[in-house]
């Protein structure tokens, strides 16, 4: 598989690790770019960016890719939901600024005069204390406003964090009894011909659309099928593999068909022949 390439390093924190999650559950399920745009409904080029840190995915993305892979969806929402907040507030900022630098301008500009001759000095004097105290509780009251913020978003991050690792914890601790107690179906091939059609008894003739990365019966039939036309798939245990890729994809080519590892209606109906 690719090695993923390296995240920006002006990425926000909660926002990179949103992104780390995100491409460990791609890894995992070896789904290729082109399935995860086919299972999901975003587009190869959006996963990209969403992937790549270039932009953050929208939150629907971030649920169907946890629902495919089996993950439990809840901390990752809670992860983007941080990082979507951050986001905003990064763009708000600026605006901020603007109109603090606006206020400060207009708070220094020199009073016009209203008579030919210049006041006395202490008329002067007596006037910078009134701007200098209208201007710094302002800034004070934005200043303490960003750290309450801050200290508030960093909070619930470390509280998520801490989630998501108890959530990976009992994961792994409850792998090894979901081992023992569910082992893999075994599938026997019974080749024959069914209504003039090809058929290995396993799925009762249907023809439905499998990819890349799909398990069960339709995906041991297929096997029998491909054994069956000199092509060997691996195992027949019902798992679409790297091998059952190869195998469909050297039967497409053989028969003329688009080479794209996809069983689909065609595929289907050169297999049973």
């Amino acid at each position: 598989m690719p090695r993923s390439k390296t995240l920006p390093a002006e990425l926000d924190p909660s926002a990179r690790q949103l992104v780390t999650r995100l491409r460990r559950l791609k890894e995992h399920s070896e789904l290729t770019m082109r399935q995860l745009a086919v299972k999901t409904g975003y587009s190869a080029k959006s996963w990209e960016r969403y992937l790549g840190g270039a932009s953050l995915p929208p939150r629907e993305a971030v649920e169907v890719l946890a629902r495919i892979t089996g993950t439990d969806p809840v901390p990752l929402l809670a992860l983007h939901e941080i990082a979507a907040d951050s986001r905003d507030g990064r763009r708000a900022r600026p605006a901020a600024q603007q109109q603090d630098e606006q206020r400060e301008r207009e708070g220094e500009q020199p009073a016009s005069p209203t008579s030919p001759h210049p006041g006395p000095p202490a008329v002067a004097t007596a006037r910078t204390p009134p701007r200098a105290t209208g201007h710094f509780p302002h800034l004070a009251l934005t200043a303490g406003i960003a750290a309450l913020a801050a200290v508030a978003l960093s909070t619930a991050l470390l509280l998520m964090l801490r989630l998501d690792d108890e959530v990976s914890r009992a994961a792994v601790t409850a792998s090894p009894r979901a081992t023992v107690t569910s082992p893999p179906p075994s599938y026997t091939c019974r080749i024959a011909r069914v209504d003039g059609r090809w058929s290995a008894g396993i799925n009762e003739g249907r023809n439905t659309e499998i990819v890349y990365g799909a398990t069960g019966a339709d995906v041991a039939e297929a096997q029998c099928l491909l054994r069956r036309a000199g092509i060997s798939p691996g195992g027949i245990d019902g798992m679409f593999g790297p091998l059952t890729l190869r195998a469909v994809k050297t039967f497409q080519d053989r028969a003329g068909l688009t080479v794209d590892g996809m069983l689909g209606p065609r595929s289907w109906k050169a297999l049973r022949g």
